[in-house]
Formats: C-alpha cells, sequence, structure tokens
C-alpha cells in the first residue's frame, strides 16, 4: 500500500511540475514583432558585419580552392579553362597579373588544399574614397595531407550596386587579392599616388 500511496504521490508531483513548467515557457514567449520592435540599429549592424564576414569568407574559401584545383591540372584543358573563366569572375578587373602572386605562392609550396579561417574585414579611408579589405588566415595543406603552414593574408573588395526597384543587391568582386594594403593602384580605385 505504501508504494501505491508513493507511486501516486510522485505521479501527482511530475503532473503539477509539467503544468508550472507548460505555463511559465507560454509567458517568456515573445513574438517576433516584439523582438523586431525592441531591437535597434547596433544589432543590425552587428548582423551586416557578420554577414559581410561570413560572404568574404566564403568567396576567399572558393577562389582559393578554385586556384589549387585549376594548378593541379595541366591549364590547356577546356576544364581547366572553365575554372581559370570561374576565378576570373570573382575579379572585378582580371589581367595576367592578376593571379600571379597567388598561383606563385600556392605553386611554390606545393599546396593541395587551403583552409581559410580568422577573417576580419574593414574600411580604410583615403582622400574621398572608402576602401574594404578583408585580412584572413590560410592555412596551407600538402598532398599529404599535411599542413605546410599557416600565413597571414589580405585582400581587398568591393560591393557594386546591382538594385533593382524591389530589392538592393550586391554583387561582391575582388579589386586585389594577396596584396599590401598599404600600396595604392590608381587604376582599380581612382585613386591618384
Amino acid at each position: 500500500m505504501k508504494t501505491i500511496n508513493n507511486f501516486l504521490f510522485l505521479t501527482i508531483l511530475l503532473g503539477i511540475i509539467t503544468i508550472a513548467c507548460t505555463k511559465k515557457e507560454e509567458n517568456n514567449n515573445v513574438s517576433d514583432l516584439e523582438k523586431l520592435r525592441n531591437t535597434n540599429n547596433i544589432s543590425v549592424l552587428m548582423d551586416s558585419t557578420q554577414a559581410i564576414n561570413s560572404i568574404t569568407l566564403q568567396k576567399v574559401q572558393d577562389v582559393l580552392d578554385l586556384s589549387t584545383l585549376y594548378l593541379s591540372g595541366n591549364k590547356k584543358t577546356e576544364i581547366d579553362t572553365a575554372i581559370y573563366s570561374k576565378i576570373e569572375k570573382y575579379f572585378q578587373k582580371s589581367d595576367s597579373t592578376t593571379f600571379k602572386g597567388l598561383f606563385k605562392e600556392l605553386e611554390s609550396l606545393k599546396v593541395k588544399k587551403v583552409k581559410v579561417s580568422n577573417i576580419n574585414v574593414f574600411k580604410k579611408v583615403d582622400d574621398k574614397d572608402t576602401l574594404d579589405f578583408a585580412k584572413f588566415n590560410v592555412e596551407y595543406i600538402d598532398d599529404k595531407n599535411k599542413s605546410i603552414g599557416n600565413f597571414e593574408r589580405s585582400a581587398q573588395y568591393t560591393l557594386v550596386s546591382k538594385a533593382t526597384e524591389k530589392n538592393k543587391e550586391f554583387k561582391f568582386y575582388f579589386i586585389k587579392f594577396y596584396s599590401d594594403l598599404s600600396e595604392k593602384d590608381s587604376t582599380s580605385v581612382g585613386v591618384t599616388r
């Protein structure tokens, strides 16, 4: 009889706890409209910065992955041409020197894979122009899946407005990749020396 009473007591106690927890959760639910109403510009800016960091990280990783893939081929097949063309689409303007430093570094170290991390995007004001830059770490990995080393690299990028009547869209392009951030290039950003 005592066992039945203990079992009944525990069942009632668990029922009360379940009801109490359920009521508490109902009171803590805040509607999405209420959350939106209580947000401020700082949190929106942080989300925007996080989005730009994420997009830039992905674009850097894509360029490096495509570059290692391109360099692993013989550079004369249609696939190699297609890969090179895909890399060029990440750049606002590209010529024969655009990838020279990047390709030379990857080939000299015999890199087969690259992992990008710790990206930091920032702006520099140069006269009246605001320039967008990214600093990031790259880990080079060889064909035996061993780390060659970690290096800090940088790139300059731009967001070009492709706004339509319905929404605001931006197209991401690199201007310089693996370049000195203090170097000025009057042809790509309209800055005179």
